[in-house]
This record gives structure tokens, C-alpha cells and sequence, in this order.
């Protein structure tokens, strides 16, 4: 699938862009019988309207589309994208926008409409291509796009063909894509190389663990990111409820987000030197599968008590964060589906993010103002320290008590990450109910407002 703008010399059709404000000073502007047509259809230039004008052939002549005034395009995002998925297929490019419409979030939303997971579905629909407007940087959306692309595909792709393997041929395929140096450390290889907790996760399941790592760049600051890529979750041992499992190809997540990320970057080849480490694994049962009480040593040589084998990712993360923290990046993120905490403590839309770096905090946040991608910060509150404590071994990976569980998630995972700066996202990975440029299935959160701040984190 591509997902890239028209070529601007494509014949296309007018679209017209329509606050209520403007509405009706739009409306005088045009002939009695358009004037006609849009009052007998009811449009009033509210988000998610779009009318087709008809030619005197009875093919289109125009469309307008409807965005609301400016406190109402602050509740949704993709305000063109509402009118945009409605439009048959076809070449249209922008004639009228009304003042204030950021047309770089809005056309990224456009070209997000075109995407399809297709893979087991034949007869999909052609989406409406857009002319790339005046002042946009067609090359850079379409990168977003694409990567967004990526992600979602990786999301939405079964267990049964998006397992370890799979992980890491799509990983090893963006690697040549951009030229990046790739390796795998696979089964007991975990073992003799010192990843003890990556190899007990995913050493219950039909395909070995693995642990999987990107390189790219040759100058500039340092960042890596390490993504969750447990490919499917059972819970283990502390077997998953069915109507918990059903989701759970997408506890891969954050390895697709990640990726995403790390396809941007290298698209747009930022100056910057790139480290990617994705853990991928199932967590399966079977005889060798970790048990509830168990305590595992970490490359980094805390303990760990498992109290809970349903709480797996933050054990292959740490090894995996604890090997980043080696080479001491000049940023480390990591991106997870870990804790039905964070859902529950901002819902699935909004991207929860820690870190103790103000400055970082403040520039990701106007960043995800500026392209749309919400996140929200959430603490890394020392005084909670003690519940990861459990007394037998270093830590406890499932603190009981039920409280703060995402916070108490995010602490365990900050002791492997040394003292490089850091920061830790805890996404859903998922949209529940399709919105415009949405589609219900597979999610890319908070990697477009990373990808933005980073030019002022890293002083590109």
C-alpha cells in the first residue's frame, strides 16, 4: 500500500473548504442553482460534511467540505479527513481553506484515509488522492504516513503470521530498506550472550525468543529505542481470561510503533545515529514456561520475583534497556503495550508518557500539540519505589494492591535504564472505535510527536 499525494499535474477536482462562519458569504459567491443545492442538502460546514457539486456532465465539479469554526476543530482531529473518507475516488486538490487549518496535520489526516489492511481482504476501496498543497512538504508526510502505515500493518497482522520470525524478517527488510546493519540473537544464544530474562519469557513457545537490533547513521547525537515485541500473550501460567487474550496480537505494539519511529527517521534521514532493540518473544505455556514464584537474574543483575507471569514485558524490556543503557545514548525510549493501568487512567486515545526531564516533557508536549498526536505525562513517583521492592529478590514484577499500576510498571523498567535520559511510553497501540484517518484496528501513538521534538531534544 502507498499512501502519497497525486502528481500535481494530475487533472483534479476543486475542494472547498467551508467554516460556518464563511458559509454563507461562499454560498452567495456561487451560481443560484450550486446556492440551491447546497441549502436543499442540508450543509451547514460542520466537521464531517462533505456535498459533491455536480457538472453539467453529472460528474463532479467540486466538493465542499465542512470544518466547523476553531473550537469545534480543537474536539476532533483530521478535520478534512471526515470529508475526505466520503468522496468517491478520484484526483481532488484544495481551492478554498479557511484561515487557521494547520494543512500539515490536515493532509497527513487525508493521506491516512487511504489506508487499508488488506492483507486477508480482497475488494477494498479505492480512497480520494489529493494534490499535495502550496507549502507543505509532500516528502515528509509521506513518510509519516507510510511509517504510520507500517505500524498499523504490523499491529493488525495475526500471531500466526506475525510471530518472532516474523518480527524480526520485518525488522531485517526495514533495516535493508535504508541501508542499517542488522543482527538477531535467538534461543539459548539469549543465554550465553546474557539475556536470562528475554530467553525465560519466550522459551515456553514454538518459536524461540530472540533479540532483535537495528543500527543506523554514522554521526550525530546517540538515540535508541527499545519496543515491546511480545507477539502474542497468553499470560502464561497466570493464564489470560479469553475475552482478555483477544487482543492480543497487538501486545507487539510497541515494537511497530518503534519501527514506525525508527522508518521516519531514517526516511527523512535525520543526523543522528539510531539504535532500534526489540525483545521479541510469546508468552506461551508449556514445561518450560516461567512459574508464578520464580526469581529470575537480569543482565543487570537485580533480581526479580515473579509474582505474576501475565506481567512479562517489562522483563524483556529490561534486558533489552539494560543493554541500551550500556553504550549511555544521548536518549533512550521505550514504547510498550504494558499495563491496563495506563488505559484506564487516560482511555485509549491519549498516549501516556514518563520521564523526569522537564525540558523533554515540555518540548514532546508542544510537539504533540503541533501534529496532533495526543500524549499525556504521568509521574515517576519515587515514594511507590517500595512496592516493586518485594523483599525476597531485588524487585517484584507484579506488585498486588492494585494501585498505580502503570506507574509502578514505568519505575521497575527505569532501574535498567541507567542514568541515560529517559523516557517511557505505556501506549494501547490500538483505536477501539474508527474515527477519520482512524480506522478501528492497529494504532501508531505518539511517534509523529516524537519524530517533531526531536530537532529541539537532540539539537538536530
Amino acid at each position: 500500500m502507498t499512501l502519497s499525494f497525486a502528481p500535481a499535474d494530475t487533472p483534479s477536482i476543486p475542494v472547498h473548504v467551508i467554516a460556518p462562519a464563511g458559509r454563507d458569504d461562499f454560498v452567495a459567491g456561487l451560481s443560484p442553482a450550486y446556492a440551491a443545492w447546497i441549502d436543499a442538502n442540508g450543509f451547514s460546514a460542520g466537521i464531517g460534511q462533505s456535498l459533491l457539486l455536480p457538472g453539467e456532465d453529472g460528474k463532479p465539479a467540486a466538493v465542499v467540505i465542512g470544518c466547523s469554526d476553531a473550537p469545534q476543530r480543537a474536539r476532533k482531529r483530521y478535520i478534512l479527513a471526515a470529508g475526505a473518507e466520503r468522496l468517491p475516488e478520484g484526483t481532488y486538490h484544495l481551492e478554498t481553506v479557511p484561515e487557521g487549518l494547520d494543512l500539515t496535520v490536515e493532509t497527513l489526516g487525508w493521506l491516512l484515509t487511504g489506508y487499508r489492511f488488506d492483507r486477508y481482504k480482497s475488494g477494498t476501496s479505492k480512497p480520494a488522492s489529493l494534490i499535495a498543497p502550496d507549502g507543505v512538504d509532500a516528502a515528509r508526510v509521506e513518510i509519516m504516513a507510510q511509517a504510520e502505515a507500517l505500524s498499523r500493518d504490523l499491529i493488525n497482522t495475526p500471531a500466526s503470521d506475525m510471530g518472532p520470525a516474523a518480527l524480526e524478517q520485518a525488522m531485517q527488510s526495514l533495516s535493508e530498506r535504508h541501508g542499517a546493519t542488522f543482527e538477531a540473537i535467538r534461543g539459548d544464544d539469549l543465554i550465553g550472550q546474557n539475556f536470562p530474562m528475554i530467553h525465560a519469557v519466550g522459551r515456553a513457545a514454538a518459536q524461540p525468543p530472540r533479540l532483535l537490533d537495528m543500527r543506523w547513521g554514522q554521526e550525530g547525537p546517540t538515540l535508541t529505542l527499545v519496543g515491546k515485541g511480545v507477539c502474542f500473550d497468553t499470560g502464561g501460567p497466570n493464564l489470560k481470561p479469553g475475552g482478555s487474550m483477544g487482543l492480543m496480537k497487538k501486545d507487539m505494539g510497541g515494537a511497530a510503533n518503534v519501527l514506525g519511529l525508527a522508518d521516519m527517521i531514517m526516511g527523512l534521514k535525520l543526523p543522528l545515529r539510531l539504535r532500534v532493540l526489540v525483545p521479541a518473544v510469546e508468552n506461551s505455556v508449556s514445561g518450560p514456561a516461567m512459574r508464578p514464584g520464580d526469581i529470575l537474574t537480569s543482565r543487570k543483575g537485580l533480581t526479580v520475583e515473579i509474582n505474576n507471569t501475565d506481567a512479562e514485558g517489562r522483563l524483556v524490556l529490561a534486558d533489552a534497556l539494560a543493554l541500551a543503557a550500556e553504550e549511555r545514548p544521548d536518549l533512550m525510549i521505550s514504547m510498550a503495550t504494558l499495563t491496563g493501568a495506563a488505559r484506564v487512567a487516560v482511555g485509549p486515545d491519549l498516549a501516556p508518557y514518563f520521564t523526569d526531564d522537564d525540558a523533554l516533557s515540555g518540548a514532546l508536549s508542544r510537539a504533540a500539540g503541533a501534529i496532533a498526536d495526543p500524549v499525556w505525562r504521568l509521574p515517576f513517583h519515587a515514594p511507590y519505589e517500595t512496592m516493586i521492592e518485594p523483599g525476597i529478590a531485588d524487585l517484584d514484577n507484579a506488585p498486588g494492591g492494585g494501585f498505580a499500576g502503570a506507574i509502578t510498571a514505568a519505575l521497575f523498567l527505569r532501574r535498567f535504564a541507567g542514568d541515560a535520559r529517559y523516557l517511557h511510553f505505556d501506549i494501547y497501540g490500538w483505536t477501539p472505535t474508527a474515527a477519520p484517518g482512524r480506522p478501528k484496528g492497529g494504532a501508531a501513538q505518539g511517534i509523529k510527536a516524537i519524530l517533531t521534538a526531536l530537532p529541539e531534544v537532540l539539537d538536530l
